[in-house]
């Protein structure tokens, strides 16, 4: 099937949109990126969106015009592509995150996206998927991250361990330990990935690491009084020293400490927590290109700091996908981070780094109408597989 796949991440620095066939069955699926664009929010809806994330009040006739507005935004994602709708079979839209609150102490979790999947198909004439987090959650799960399953279809190798991690506003890993680790799971002899059905039986792990590029580009928006929105190839930070004290002492937030499952967002991870981290920076004298340096090293560290204490050996590989792949700076802290490691972006294993989100609700879309449950229990908490995402046909 050929699917658009939609993505807005925390980082809301655009939709991506991704024209991707997609090819086999159940969990043995091919996915090949035929053409990926970023279509820019307008600068209005971004500031909308980060004031709300930032906990600021909205009416509900606002919220409603917002979810109305980023349902257009996505439509125009789709005709920026300049594909012929006649021949897309589906479209997989994650949608914008509003809110996400984990579940804890016995209440279930809670997240919004907004961008209305049944808009999106009428206005499209093509059938759309979309609310892919809610089931999870109804079942007791984090709704995040849902990119372990799809990493391990993609990206699992039959020698090495493998450690996928995304950095776009928040950071997330999944870990694919190589096929004959999964087979011993599964007491089986794989020959291919097509043996390794059911793939939660085969170790994969992934969780929230923590914040991704959502602290750095508040960073960058506010210390360049709005002319820059992000740290391009990480070039700024690159000119600044990194603090490894004030590193240790960010590091000891609760999140950081907590054992997977776990999921976060802008709800912790936000301008307020940059604001302080930023206040904390010049009382010890930093100046912004140290500050920056910082945060940078810092998200770096919040990744190492998760692979030693949650995972059962560091991997061979990290491949890096997302906005944080693109970051030299980050890229070099990661691998200084962890020398036991390559670290690489995942465009080495001919999965597009910056589509590869988009091309996971791609894959979902197509679980979801083929009846493929397209969650991981073991890495999101649920108590059980289940369908993924609602089915809006024109």
């Amino acid at each position: 099937m050929k699917i658009i796949g939609l993505m807005s991440g925390t980082s809301v620095d655009g939709i991506d949109a991704a024209l991707t066939e997609v090819t086999g069955e159940g969990y043995t699926v091919e996915a090949e990126l035929i053409k990926g664009i970023t279509y820019p929010y307008p600068d209005q809806v971004r500031s909308q969106i980060l004031s709300i994330c930032a906990n600021q009040p909205v009416t509900l006739m606002e919220l409603a015009a917002l979810d109305d507005a980023i349902a257009h935004h996505f439509t125009q994602a789709i005709r920026a592509l300049e594909v012929d709708l006649a021949t897309v079979d589906l479209i997989g839209s994650h949608g914008q995150t509003l809110y996400h609150r984990p579940p804890s102490a016995g209440r279930l979790g809670y997240t919004q996206q907004l961008g209305r999947g049944d808009l999106i198909a009428s206005i499209t004439g093509r059938t759309t998927i979309s609310n892919f987090r809610v089931a999870d959650i109804a079942l007791g799960g984090q709704g995040a991250p849902l990119v372990p399953i799809i990493d391990a279809c993609l990206l699992a190798h039959p020698v090495h361990d493998l450690a996928i991690q995304n950095v776009g506003g928040i950071g997330n890993v999944t870990y694919l330990p190589a096929w004959d680790s999964a087979a011993s799971a599964l007491e089986a002899e794989p020959k291919s990935k097509a043996d390794l059905q059911p793939l939660a039986a085969g170790g994969i792990r992934g969780w929230d690491t923590g914040p991704g590029n959502a602290l750095l580009d508040w960073a960058v928006t506010t210390l360049s009084d709005g002319e820059m929105s992000y740290d391009e190839n990480g070039a700024w930070a690159a000119q600044g020293k990194p603090d490894q004290l004030l590193i240790e002492q960010w590091l000891q937030d609760p999140f950081f400490e907590a054992a997977p499952p776990k999921s976060t967002g802008r709800e912790l991870f936000g301008a307020a927590y940059a604001e302080q981290c930023w206040q904390d920076a010049k009382a010890k004298g930093l100046d912004p290109t140290d500050f920056l340096a910082t945060l940078t090293d810092f998200t770096a560290a919040t990744i190492e700091l998760s692979y030693r204490q949650f995972l059962p050996d560091l991997p061979t590989e990290v491949l890096v996908g997302g906005g944080g792949s693109r970051n030299q700076f980050l890229m070099d802290c990661l691998q200084r981070r962890l020398p036991e490691c390559n670290v690489h972006p995942t465009d080495r294993r001919r999965v597009n780094a910056d589509y590869k989100e988009a091309i996971a609700f791609a894959i979902l879309a197509y679980w979801r109408w083929h009846s493929v449950p397209g969650n991981l229990p073991d890495v999101t908490g649920a108590s059980r597989p289940c369908l993924l995402g609602e089915i809006w046909i024109p």
